[in-house]
Protein backbone atom coordinates (compact mmCIF):
# COMPACT_ATOMS: atom_id res chain seq x y z
CA UNK A 1 0.00 0.00 0.00
CA UNK A 2 1.68 3.59 -0.80
CA UNK A 3 2.26 5.98 1.41
CA UNK A 4 -0.91 8.46 0.25
CA UNK A 5 -3.46 5.19 0.73
CA UNK A 6 -1.96 4.08 4.05
CA UNK A 7 -3.00 7.30 5.50
CA UNK A 8 -6.04 8.00 3.92
CA UNK A 9 -6.79 4.39 5.81
CA UNK A 10 -5.42 6.20 8.87
CA UNK A 11 -7.50 8.50 8.47
CA UNK A 12 -10.97 6.52 7.62
CA UNK A 13 -10.08 4.63 10.65
CA UNK A 14 -10.00 7.39 12.91
CA UNK A 15 -13.44 8.62 11.22
CA UNK A 16 -15.29 5.76 12.10
CA UNK A 17 -14.29 6.10 15.76
CA UNK A 18 -15.57 9.61 15.82
CA UNK A 19 -18.73 8.11 13.69
CA UNK A 20 -19.19 6.16 16.97
CA UNK A 21 -18.30 8.77 19.50
CA UNK A 22 -20.49 11.04 17.21
CA UNK A 23 -23.66 8.70 17.57
CA UNK A 24 -22.94 8.11 21.26
CA UNK A 25 -23.19 12.32 22.25
CA UNK A 26 -25.81 12.35 19.92
CA UNK A 27 -27.58 10.34 22.39
CA UNK A 28 -26.61 11.74 25.58
CA UNK A 29 -27.81 14.79 23.75
CA UNK A 30 -31.48 13.18 22.32
CA UNK A 31 -32.10 11.16 25.28
CA UNK A 32 -33.15 13.63 27.78
CA UNK A 33 -35.09 15.65 25.22
CA UNK A 34 -37.14 12.52 24.03
CA UNK A 35 -38.45 12.43 27.61
CA UNK A 36 -38.87 16.26 27.71
CA UNK A 37 -40.91 15.95 24.23
CA UNK A 38 -42.67 13.05 25.37
CA UNK A 39 -43.62 15.03 28.89
CA UNK A 40 -44.56 17.99 26.87
CA UNK A 41 -47.08 15.74 25.18
CA UNK A 42 -48.33 14.57 28.30
CA UNK A 43 -48.70 17.55 29.96
CA UNK A 44 -50.98 18.86 27.04
CA UNK A 45 -53.10 15.51 26.72
CA UNK A 46 -53.65 15.69 31.25
CA UNK A 47 -54.75 19.45 30.57
CA UNK A 48 -57.17 18.26 28.02
CA UNK A 49 -58.08 15.03 30.12
CA UNK A 50 -58.32 17.66 33.28
CA UNK A 51 -60.72 19.84 30.83
CA UNK A 52 -63.15 17.36 30.19
CA UNK A 53 -63.26 15.68 34.03
CA UNK A 54 -64.20 19.84 34.81
CA UNK A 55 -66.55 19.52 31.97
CA UNK A 56 -68.04 16.09 33.74
CA UNK A 57 -68.45 17.61 36.79
CA UNK A 58 -70.04 20.60 36.45
CA UNK A 59 -72.97 18.96 34.20
CA UNK A 60 -73.40 16.02 37.15
CA UNK A 61 -73.82 19.39 39.82
CA UNK A 62 -76.50 20.72 37.23
CA UNK A 63 -77.93 17.86 36.99
CA UNK A 64 -77.94 17.09 40.73
CA UNK A 65 -79.30 20.77 41.00
CA UNK A 66 -82.11 19.82 38.80
CA UNK A 67 -83.06 17.23 40.17
CA UNK A 68 -83.40 18.85 43.63
CA UNK A 69 -85.81 21.40 42.37
CA UNK A 70 -87.91 18.59 40.28
CA UNK A 71 -87.97 16.60 43.25
CA UNK A 72 -89.22 19.65 45.27
CA UNK A 73 -91.59 21.44 43.13
CA UNK A 74 -93.55 17.91 42.32
CA UNK A 75 -93.56 17.16 46.36
CA UNK A 76 -95.25 20.72 46.71
CA UNK A 77 -97.68 20.40 43.83
CA UNK A 78 -99.00 17.24 45.11
CA UNK A 79 -99.51 18.80 48.51
CA UNK A 80 -101.09 21.76 46.65
CA UNK A 81 -103.44 19.19 44.96
CA UNK A 82 -104.62 17.71 47.96
CA UNK A 83 -105.05 21.06 49.68
CA UNK A 84 -106.82 22.10 46.27
CA UNK A 85 -110.50 20.29 47.49
CA UNK A 86 -110.19 22.07 51.26
CA UNK A 87 -109.88 25.63 49.60
CA UNK A 88 -113.09 27.71 51.14
CA UNK A 89 -113.63 30.65 48.03
CA UNK A 90 -112.92 30.78 44.61
CA UNK A 91 -110.17 33.01 44.64
CA UNK A 92 -107.91 31.60 46.47
CA UNK A 93 -108.95 28.18 44.81
CA UNK A 94 -107.76 29.99 41.57
CA UNK A 95 -104.50 31.18 43.30
CA UNK A 96 -103.78 27.73 44.11
CA UNK A 97 -104.32 26.26 40.48
CA UNK A 98 -102.00 29.29 39.31
CA UNK A 99 -98.87 28.09 41.41
CA UNK A 100 -99.52 24.95 40.73
CA UNK A 101 -99.58 25.41 36.78
CA UNK A 102 -96.64 27.43 37.21
CA UNK A 103 -94.42 24.94 38.98
CA UNK A 104 -95.72 22.43 36.25
CA UNK A 105 -94.58 24.32 33.45
CA UNK A 106 -91.11 25.09 35.68
CA UNK A 107 -90.55 21.57 36.00
CA UNK A 108 -91.37 20.50 32.33
CA UNK A 109 -88.61 22.79 31.20
CA UNK A 110 -86.35 21.73 33.75
CA UNK A 111 -86.62 18.39 32.48
CA UNK A 112 -85.75 19.06 29.05
CA UNK A 113 -82.89 20.92 30.30
CA UNK A 114 -82.05 17.82 32.34
CA UNK A 115 -82.59 15.86 29.02
CA UNK A 116 -80.11 18.30 27.08
CA UNK A 117 -77.39 18.01 29.95
CA UNK A 118 -77.58 13.87 30.06
CA UNK A 119 -76.67 14.46 26.27
CA UNK A 120 -73.87 16.62 26.82
CA UNK A 121 -72.88 14.57 29.24
CA UNK A 122 -72.96 11.46 27.01
CA UNK A 123 -71.04 13.20 24.51
CA UNK A 124 -68.33 14.58 27.23
CA UNK A 125 -68.03 10.62 28.36
CA UNK A 126 -67.54 9.63 25.42
CA UNK A 127 -64.32 12.11 24.58
CA UNK A 128 -63.03 11.19 27.79
CA UNK A 129 -62.71 7.68 26.96
CA UNK A 130 -60.84 8.76 24.49
CA UNK A 131 -58.99 10.89 25.69
CA UNK A 132 -58.10 8.76 28.83
CA UNK A 133 -56.86 6.10 26.21
CA UNK A 134 -54.28 8.55 24.73
CA UNK A 135 -53.42 9.85 28.54
CA UNK A 136 -52.76 6.23 29.49
CA UNK A 137 -50.83 4.90 26.83
CA UNK A 138 -48.85 8.26 27.10
CA UNK A 139 -48.08 8.15 30.63
CA UNK A 140 -47.16 4.41 30.80
CA UNK A 141 -44.23 5.37 27.83
CA UNK A 142 -43.28 8.77 30.08
CA UNK A 143 -42.51 6.70 33.37
CA UNK A 144 -40.83 3.86 31.90
CA UNK A 145 -38.48 6.37 29.87
CA UNK A 146 -38.14 8.29 32.89
CA UNK A 147 -37.01 4.98 34.51
CA UNK A 148 -34.27 4.32 32.27
CA UNK A 149 -32.88 7.49 31.11
CA UNK A 150 -30.63 7.49 34.04
CA UNK A 151 -29.42 4.12 32.39
CA UNK A 152 -29.61 5.03 29.37
CA UNK A 153 -27.15 8.11 30.11
CA UNK A 154 -24.81 6.16 32.00
CA UNK A 155 -24.01 3.41 29.41
CA UNK A 156 -23.66 6.28 27.06
CA UNK A 157 -21.33 7.98 29.10
CA UNK A 158 -19.31 4.62 29.59
CA UNK A 159 -19.38 4.02 25.81
CA UNK A 160 -17.94 7.53 25.13
CA UNK A 161 -14.98 6.85 27.71
CA UNK A 162 -14.38 4.00 25.91
CA UNK A 163 -14.34 5.27 22.53
CA UNK A 164 -12.03 8.55 23.86
CA UNK A 165 -9.21 5.73 24.64
CA UNK A 166 -9.60 4.18 21.43
CA UNK A 167 -9.31 7.29 19.71
CA UNK A 168 -6.64 8.14 21.50
CA UNK A 169 -4.68 4.59 20.20
CA UNK A 170 -6.34 5.49 16.68
CA UNK A 171 -5.32 8.63 16.86
CA UNK A 172 -1.62 8.26 17.97
CA UNK A 173 -1.24 6.26 14.67
CA UNK A 174 -1.73 9.09 12.50
CA UNK A 175 1.66 11.76 11.34
CA UNK A 176 1.08 14.66 13.76
CA UNK A 177 0.65 17.25 10.53
CA UNK A 178 -2.41 15.00 8.86
CA UNK A 179 -4.07 14.45 12.26
CA UNK A 180 -3.40 18.49 12.90
CA UNK A 181 -5.07 18.94 9.79
CA UNK A 182 -7.98 16.29 10.42
CA UNK A 183 -8.46 18.38 13.94
CA UNK A 184 -8.47 21.53 12.33
CA UNK A 185 -11.48 20.43 10.04
CA UNK A 186 -13.55 18.50 12.91
CA UNK A 187 -13.43 21.66 15.19
CA UNK A 188 -14.64 23.71 12.21
CA UNK A 189 -17.70 21.69 10.46
CA UNK A 190 -19.78 19.58 11.12
CA UNK A 191 -19.71 15.61 11.47
CA UNK A 192 -17.69 13.91 9.54
CA UNK A 193 -13.85 15.08 8.39
CA UNK A 194 -13.11 12.79 5.94
CA UNK A 195 -15.68 11.66 2.87
CA UNK A 196 -15.14 9.34 -0.42
CA UNK A 197 -15.83 10.74 -3.79
CA UNK A 198 -18.08 8.59 -5.97
CA UNK A 199 -18.66 9.49 -9.68
CA UNK A 200 -17.02 12.74 -8.88
CA UNK A 201 -19.56 13.90 -6.26
CA UNK A 202 -18.23 14.61 -2.50
CA UNK A 203 -20.37 12.33 0.06
CA UNK A 204 -19.73 15.66 2.44
CA UNK A 205 -21.59 18.15 0.90
CA UNK A 206 -23.12 15.98 -2.44
CA UNK A 207 -22.07 18.40 -4.45
CA UNK A 208 -19.50 17.60 -7.82
CA UNK A 209 -15.60 18.66 -7.19
CA UNK A 210 -14.19 20.08 -9.76
CA UNK A 211 -13.05 17.76 -12.66
CA UNK A 212 -8.98 18.75 -12.64
CA UNK A 213 -9.34 17.85 -8.57
CA UNK A 214 -11.17 14.63 -9.56
CA UNK A 215 -8.26 13.38 -11.93
CA UNK A 216 -5.82 14.21 -9.15
CA UNK A 217 -7.62 12.47 -6.27
CA UNK A 218 -7.82 9.45 -8.45
CA UNK A 219 -4.34 9.71 -8.96
CA UNK A 220 -3.75 9.58 -5.42
CA UNK A 221 -0.16 10.98 -4.33
CA UNK A 222 -1.76 13.71 -2.10
CA UNK A 223 -4.39 14.19 0.62
CA UNK A 224 -7.01 16.79 -0.85
CA UNK A 225 -9.78 18.65 0.34
CA UNK A 226 -13.43 19.39 -1.51
CA UNK A 227 -13.36 22.75 -2.41
CA UNK A 228 -16.81 23.36 -1.60
CA UNK A 229 -17.03 22.02 2.04
CA UNK A 230 -13.30 22.27 2.39
CA UNK A 231 -13.55 18.17 4.16
CA UNK A 232 -10.86 16.15 3.35
CA UNK A 233 -11.53 13.54 0.56
CA UNK A 234 -10.77 10.02 -1.18
CA UNK A 235 -11.44 8.54 -4.11
CA UNK A 236 -13.77 5.57 -3.21
CA UNK A 237 -12.38 3.15 -5.67
CA UNK A 238 -8.99 3.06 -3.78
CA UNK A 239 -9.97 0.90 -1.32
CA UNK A 240 -12.42 -2.16 -2.32
CA UNK A 241 -13.94 -2.43 0.80
CA UNK A 242 -13.37 1.29 2.96
CA UNK A 243 -15.23 -0.08 5.45
CA UNK A 244 -12.88 -2.90 6.34
CA UNK A 245 -10.14 -1.23 5.61
CA UNK A 246 -10.64 1.08 8.19
CA UNK A 247 -11.84 -1.51 11.06
CA UNK A 248 -7.95 -2.96 10.69
CA UNK A 249 -5.35 -2.08 12.86
CA UNK A 250 -3.62 1.41 11.37
CA UNK A 251 0.61 0.15 11.10
CA UNK A 252 3.07 2.73 12.04
CA UNK A 253 2.96 5.72 9.00
CA UNK A 254 6.04 7.60 8.66
CA UNK A 255 6.26 11.04 9.32
CA UNK A 256 6.31 12.42 5.59
CA UNK A 257 2.58 13.68 4.88
CA UNK A 258 1.10 14.36 1.12
CA UNK A 259 -1.02 17.25 1.74
CA UNK A 260 -1.17 20.01 -1.45
CA UNK A 261 -0.54 22.76 1.27
CA UNK A 262 2.02 22.05 3.54
CA UNK A 263 1.88 25.84 4.97
CA UNK A 264 -1.92 25.50 5.71
CA UNK A 265 -0.75 22.24 7.77
CA UNK A 266 1.27 24.10 9.80
CA UNK A 267 -0.47 26.84 10.29
CA UNK A 268 -3.50 24.18 11.76
CA UNK A 269 -0.17 23.16 14.18
CA UNK A 270 -0.24 26.46 15.98
CA UNK A 271 -4.20 26.21 16.04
Amino acid sequence: MSLYLEQIRQLVALQHVDDAIHAVKTELKTAPQEVEELSRRFAVQEEQRNRVLDKLQHLKEQQKRLDVDIEDDSARIKKSKSKLMQVGNTREYQAMVREMDNMERQNRSREEERVALQEERNIQENNLKEVDETWTSLKAELEVKQANLAERLAEADGKLGELEKTRSVTGSEVPAPVLSRYEFIRRRLEHPVIVPVDNGVCAGCHIAIPPQVFIELQRGQQILSCPNCQRLIYWDRHFQDPEAEAAGQAKAAPTQTFFEDTVGAADADKE
